[in-house]
């Protein structure tokens, strides 16, 4: 029975340092996947001269998860709910946040730069859109860096600290 619930515990523990290092590993992913849309996004505004509601619902089709679910629930709330930009905007990354590995300091760009998004014409639109992507790539660089710190650490802290919890119960 010991040896059952030693096992149980070094798997649960093993389990959690590698969720940990998983996130670690999917941010500067799913930073680069956002800064590749927020382009998209402003080839497709500046450029295509599209309609936001349309825009965003093609960049949800070119996106992989969890990003593209970001776009696609603010474009059916643009189409269809009819919110202003910044509540449809907002309530997008309220329901699909929870699906990203992103942090708080990403949050909190990508809700000023929804604050700016149809405001204005479309070279300050650009700005907004290039000062964005800066703060993302600032934070990328961040993730990246905490990546290559932690996510061994991570691995092999979980796997550790069970043994050391089924060491404790001997």
């Amino acid at each position: 029975m010991k040896l059952l619930g030693a096992i149980f515990i070094l798997m649960a523990t093993t389990w959690a340092g590698f969720e940990l290092a998983r996130r670690l590993h999917e941010r500067p992913r799913q930073l680069r996947q956002l800064k590749v849309a927020l382009q998209s996004l402003e080839a497709e505004m500046v450029y295509g001269l599209t309609p936001l509601a349309e825009a965003t619902g093609h960049i949800a089709a070119q996106m992989p998860k969890p990003v593209s679910y970001l776009f696609e629930h603010f474009s059916y709330r643009l189409k269809e709910k009819e919110e202003t930009v910044y509540d449809a905007w907002e309530a997008a990354i309220n329901e699909t946040w929870k699906y990203t590995a992103l942090l708080a300091s990403e949050r909190e760009v990508i809700l000023q730069f929804g604050a700016t998004l149809g405001q204005h014409d479309r070279e300050q639109q650009q700005k907004q859109v290039r000062l964005t992507l800066a703060h993302l790539e600032r934070e990328e660089g961040e993730a990246r860096d905490k990546q290559y710190r932690y996510e061994r650490m991570m691995k092999s802290l979980g796997v550790l600290a069970g043994l050391l919890i089924i060491l404790m119960m001997l």
